[in-house]
């Protein structure tokens, strides 16, 4: 069974920084993606982010690149999503998603809703 518990979010300013845990529980760490996803209200969800965790693989969304960096600790399992220069285009509900990396191939996929596993999400606001 794949759970995971998301951390880290809160209320920040314009121009501040935060780091996101996705605490992942999964039998083989490296057979799986892990990605970060967003909502924001009265919007659709939208991919943030992901690492293959078999080979480090990373992608981002266009709008957080040079700001948002994933990573991996396979030593503690947790994925971080390091969120720096925030703008209040950022708030939402960020999500951590767990997927078989066979099925990980890009951050609009949809195997991630039909194979993949879901947190509850953690808030995010951004303050102007």
């Amino acid at each position: 069974e794949v759970t995971l518990v998301e951390s880290g979010g809160g209320l920040v300013q314009t121009g501040g920084s935060l780091r996101l845990s996705c605490a992942a529980t999964v039998f083989t760490f490296e057979d799986y993606a892990i990605g970060w996803f967003r909502q924001a209200p009265g919007k659709e969800r939208e991919g943030v982010s992901y690492i293959k965790n078999n080979d480090g693989t990373t992608d981002y969304l266009d709008s957080v690149k040079g700001r948002f960096t994933i990573s991996s600790d396979h030593a503690k399992k947790p994925v971080y999503l390091e969120m720096n220069k925030l703008i209040p285009e950022d708030t939402g509900v960020y999500y951590c998603a767990a997927v078989s990396v066979i099925f990980a191939d890009g951050l609009t996929s949809s195997t991630w809703d039909s194979f993949g596993r879901w947190g509850q999400g953690t808030q995010v606001t951004v303050s102007s």
